[in-house]
């Protein structure tokens, strides 16, 4: 067996009860929803609670879906089971740097409630939102988005699907086209254009913001979504930067794999990360961790193949 890598769910990826199965089996899980519910007091409640209208709100997905990914990391930690490199995606990127030692939960919960609250506000700004275009090729992505001025294609996960952002009108027009190409068009659940100029403003507050906040240095290589390459240098400036540019996920997960990554498990709510890494690479296993049951599953798994 080569290296694990962990990789973390992003916005988009949350679900009304999500985590609560694994919180009530997992005192270890318990222990990370307590430091997140001291942080920021209800996310426990809302992670379990709350309905999908209240979850999608930005300010609240990305505390709630960040406590949800180290949840998930914890279970896996109390089996013995450790990752050797770590990934998110946008969002998850937080609880890459929080599991590979850069910040603490209780600093994430805090960095990610201040995040989400500036990419709400820069979202509100404007009727804007984001879709996945699947089956054309990046090149006729990036061409039909030029037609347009305020569409943006910033999301680069497998080949056949690049997302983007923008205007909604805009979006609506551009999804008719694709289709007529023989395209597919999912509608992401999120709130806004992310990774895109309309994020400028809350990209400037976020890096004032960060200034004061406690970031050191990962113990393990944490690939960054902007450079597909582990964190160096100033991590404050690439937490900044990363809610603007676009992200290289399938050079990411191909630069994981060149480092001898060969067992890959997504943590957090959702498979979408599952879904985009065996469409990079056919030579990989690959994991999942949302619930009791995937996590027996990738018990089960892993372990028979160490």
């Amino acid at each position: 067996m080569g290296k694990i890598a962990f990789v973390f769910a992003g916005q988009g990826a949350q679900s009304p009860g999500m985590g609560k199965d694994v919180y009530d089996a997992v005192p270890a899980v318990r222990d990370i929803f307590a430091k997140a519910d001291a942080g920021r007091p209800g996310t426990s409640a809302q992670c379990f609670e709350a309905d999908a209208d209240e979850l999608m709100q930005t300010k609240n997905t990305q505390p709630c879906v960040y406590t949800v990914d180290l949840a998930m990391a914890a279970a896996l930690e109390a089996e013995g089971i450790h990752a050797d490199m770590t990934a998110g995606y946008s969002l998850g990127e937080l609880a890459a740097l929080t599991y590979g030692g850069a910040m603490t939960i209780e600093n994430g919960i805090g960095i990610v409630s201040e995040r989400g609250r500036l990419m709400q506000i820069a979202s509100e700004a404007h009727e804007t939102g984001m879709m996945a275009v699947l089956k054309l090729s990046d090149e006729r992505v990036e061409e039909l988005c030029s037609k347009y001025p305020d569409l943006y294609p910033v999301n680069f996960n497998c080949d056949g699907q690049v997302s983007v952002a923008g205007d909604k009108e805009q979006i609506n027009e551009m999804a008719d086209e694709v289709r007529a190409e023989d395209g597919r068009v999912r509608i992401l659940k999120v709130s806004g254009a992310f990774h895109s100029p309309y994020m400028n403003e809350a990209s400037a507050e976020f890096a004032k913001y960060l200034k004061d906040a406690e970031i050191g240095e990962a113990t393990i290589p944490v690939y960054s979504n902007c450079t597909a390459l582990p964190y160096e240098g100033d991590y404050k400036q690439l937490l900044a930067e990363q809610i603007i540019n676009p992200i290289y996920w399938k050079k990411l997960i191909l630069n994981m794999i060149d480092e001898g990554a060969d067992t890959f498990i997504e943590l957090g709510p959702g498979k979408a990360l599952t879904s985009m890494i065996t469409r990079i690479s056919d030579d990989v296993k690959m994991y999942r961790v949302s619930d009791m049951e995937t996590l027996q599953e990738t018990l089960e798994g892993v372990k028979n193949n160490a």
